[in-house]
């Protein structure tokens, strides 16, 4: 038996940030040309395209249910992750759900987050190669320290640890703040 859910499309133009940003980008960006401060050419495109997400006029796909006769517009969508609440939303259930059904086995898993100073946020949001290899001593020392937990707990030399590491590059406020969400699982092996 099927279940009857209307399917509702979302509105881009009723959300807030939707408003702030049409409202206000053309006068930020004005105004930081002019203070000779210019905003990355991928921060901009991120809002512009934000700007464009599920809005009909600036494109769609048209789809036929054959059964039914129903018609329906389904408009683009930016597939960013930045600033998109809709996209980046959609995109954080899918991998968790990819991790919790194909990844990460059912056995206790850690959450370990790195904040960084500040100085040291702005160099990484530029600098990916520099983020990477913050990322490998951040991984390198927590499983360092699992390994030595787990050797007090009995478990042989070669512990096993295993990681998947998301990098966040806002805070809530928007503000730039780049750091690290690391999810760290560990198997004890008894002696």
């Amino acid at each position: 038996m099927a279940i009857g859910v209307a399917y509702r499309p979302r509105n881009p133009e009723e959300n807030p940030l939707y408003g702030v940003v049409v409202g206000h980008l053309e006068t930020f960006l004005a105004k930081q040309r002019e203070r000779d401060r210019y905003v990355p050419g991928f921060v901009e495109s991120e809002f512009r395209e934000f700007l464009e997400c599920g809005v009909l006029a600036h494109g769609f796909l048209r789809v036929h249910c054959d059964d039914c006769g129903m018609d329906r517009l389904i408009p683009y969508s930016c597939k960013k992750r930045g600033v998109c609440s809709s996209c980046g939303g959609r995109r954080m259930v899918d991998t968790a759900a990819h991790l919790v059904e194909r990844v990460i086995p059912r056995v206790p898993v850690r959450q370990w987050v790195l904040s960084l100073p500040y100085a040291l946020r702005y160099q990484l949001a530029y600098d990916a190669r520099l983020v990477t290899s913050v990322l490998a001593i951040f991984t390198k020392t927590v499983f360092a320290s699992l390994i030595r937990r787990a050797g007090e707990f009995g478990a042989v030399r070669n512990a096993q640890c295993g990681a998947v590491t998301f990098i966040q590059r806002f805070g809530s406020a928007l503000n730039l703040n780049l750091h690290l969400h690391g999810l760290y699982r560990w198997r004890i092996r008894r002696r």
